[in-house]
């Protein structure tokens, strides 16, 4: 039988997780209409980027800063310096960030090897909620990356920057004639999609460990989770991370643990084929 609060809980606390992995996925696509799949290796980049600085002596916090931060300038340096050149061919976009991605798995590998790694928690002990024990690290987790959301959505909806993101994914032209620089915004976006990937690679290394090709899954995770909420829309990503985790949940407590993510896979398929516009089309946000 299926316990409601363990469900409950593992569905809240996940889905808000997958919610910030899938953002900065769909940021990408929304604003400039191609698929990052570097997105992954920015989630690895942000758990090892933490794992060395709290080798190096420094606090968890501090090695948030920086899974926060080296991914970011990941994202950017690689638009910058490869994506700007070829922005107008989806297939190389999607060629070179699959090669970007590769490359740095094996570095990864290389320097750190196979075995996995264990990161600090943010911080310790357990909270009794709905009747079970819940580690505070996960709580915390839970609350920033909502915290972090939240913020986006007011950058997007609030900011001069953000309806400048707005205008660029509802029509290109239009933004160019009203005198936005789609450069600039392409640039910020990547950036932006950086630092998400890399905090929520932080949080899942921080729950389990990191290890060099960690960022797959959640890649595979944030694609089925933006078909389903439409490609390009923030609010989609958060709606379908949360479906998916539920799903994702049901089926690893009444069938099988070995069944972790096929659900994914299902959802992906089924969306493309009946509804491949996903539940809310391309919009951005509202």
């Amino acid at each position: 039988m299926v316990n409601a609060a363990n469900l409950a809980v593992n569905v809240l606390l996940l889905g808000a997780l997958y919610s910030l992995v899938a953002i900065g996925f769909t940021l990408i696509f929304g604003v400039g209409g191609v698929l990052n799949l570097a997105h992954g290796a920015s989630i690895t980049l942000g758990a090892y980027s933490a794992y060395y600085v709290t080798q190096a002596g420094a606090s968890i916090w501090i090695g948030a800063v920086a899974a926060f931060g080296l991914p970011a300038l990941f994202s950017y340096g690689m638009y910058k310096g490869m994506i700007r050149k070829v922005a107008g061919h989806p297939i190389t976009v999607l060629i070179l960030t699959l090669v970007a991605g590769l490359v740095i798995e094996q570095v990864f590998l290389v320097v750190a090897g196979t075995q996995p790694l264990a990161i600090p928690a943010l911080v310790d002990g357990q909270t009794q909620l709905l009747e079970r024990g819940v580690e505070n690290n996960r709580i915390v987790a839970f609350v920033l990356s909502w915290l972090i959301i939240g913020a986006l959505f007011y950058f997007v909806t609030r900011t001069k920057q953000g309806k400048a993101i707005l205008a660029i994914s509802m029509s290109h032209k239009g933004a160019a004639l009203v005198g936005i620089d789609a450069d600039n915004v392409y640039a910020y976006t990547w950036l932006i999609a950086g630092a998400l990937a890399g905090i929520a690679g932080l949080f899942l290394a921080s729950f389990l460990t990191a290890n060099p090709l960690m960022g797959r899954n959640p890649l595979l995770l944030s694609f089925a989770i933006v078909v389903l909420g439409g490609l390009g829309s923030i609010r989609g990503s958060v709606i379908g991370a949360y479906l998916i985790a539920l799903m994702d949940q049901v089926t690893v407590t009444m069938i099988s643990t070995r069944l972790s993510g096929v659900t994914a896979l299902v959802v992906l398929v089924v969306v493309l084929l009946v509804r491949p516009e996903g539940l809310f089309g391309r919009e951005l946000a509202e």
